[in-house]
């Protein structure tokens, strides 16, 4: 067996034996929306450094710990804490939770961030829904030696966002009477924050939003025939928009500002799934 595909079961192993319930619902916590994870009936909780191979979370909103139980009848699997590329990990490492959340048998996926915006008619405090997304400038999670458990070689990233989930989500905002953006993603590898060059460039390229996550996650996520729907919080407007420089403290501020909306809407999208 592949060393990977190994390091994968052991992980869903080790996790499914703690666990009364294996969940059907995988979601992925961004920076300042961990609160979710408050909100599991029951919640079973192992932290990331107590599951075999599983990286551990170094950046400030991600408390580092897998939440296991009960969410509007839903049985869910949260990772409060991603882990990035800028981080140091191989993308290998940055998908591994979602190749676990597969072999524990999630079939849906919500993916969550905090995103710089783009599109100049976006606030901060949006919140956006994902259509689509761009990637720059880092490999594939999907280079190398291709394993068959995990998808086929060449997989289709056409409807990587599900359009029945994003249909589902804009009909649980309009019940909410909650205003919901909805645009492309660009990915970019970070640490630093972008350029007023690079965001006009992304501009140009029809992005409405930038970040320094999900999108690995997301062709994982394809890759494995998995549906996913994804939701960026706008924390602030990306550079040259604003006058005024760019912290992850803002980031964090806006996650506080917009939780109670980020939980109304995903509480809303699992009760309907």
């Amino acid at each position: 067996m592949d060393k990977r595909l190994k390091s994968v079961h052991a992980a869903a192993d080790h996790i499914a034996s703690r666990l009364n319930r294996l969940p059907t619902v995988g979601l992925i916590l961004g920076s300042g929306l961990g609160v979710l994870a408050d909100e599991i009936e029951e919640p079973i909780t192992l932290p990331y450094e107590t599951i075999p191979s599983f990286p551990l979370s170094t950046v400030e909103g991600h408390a580092g710990e897998l939440v296991c139980g009960d969410l509007e009848g839903c049985d869910v699997v949260i990772l409060r804490g991603r882990f990035h590329y800028y981080e140091g990990y191989s993308m290998d490492e940055v998908v591994f939770p979602v190749r676990v959340m597969k072999a524990l048998g999630v079939e849906t996926m919500v993916v969550t961030n905090a995103a710089g915006g783009v599109n100049t008619a976006f606030s901060p405090g949006d919140l956006m829904l994902i259509s689509d997304h761009i990637k720059f400038f880092t490999d594939s999670p999907l280079r190398g030696p291709n394993i068959v458990d995990f998808g086929p070689r060449f997989n289709d990233m056409s409807d990587a966002y599900t359009k029945q989930l994003r249909e589902l989500a804009r009909g649980v905002a309009s019940d909410l009477g909650m205003e919901l953006r909805e645009g492309v993603y660009a990915h970019m590898p970070g640490p630093s924050f972008e350029t007023p060059a690079e965001i006009r460039m992304l501009r140009t390229l029809g992005a409405d939003a930038v970040g320094m996550s999900t999108v690995p996650e997301v062709i994982a996520a394809a890759h494995a025939g998995m549906r996913v729907l994804g939701i960026s919080a706008i924390s602030n407007m990306a550079a040259g928009i604003l006058d005024q420089p760019l912290s992850h403290d803002e980031v964090m501020e806006t996650g506080k500002q917009v939780r109670d909306r980020f939980v109304s809407l995903v509480r809303g999208v699992l009760a309907r799934l």
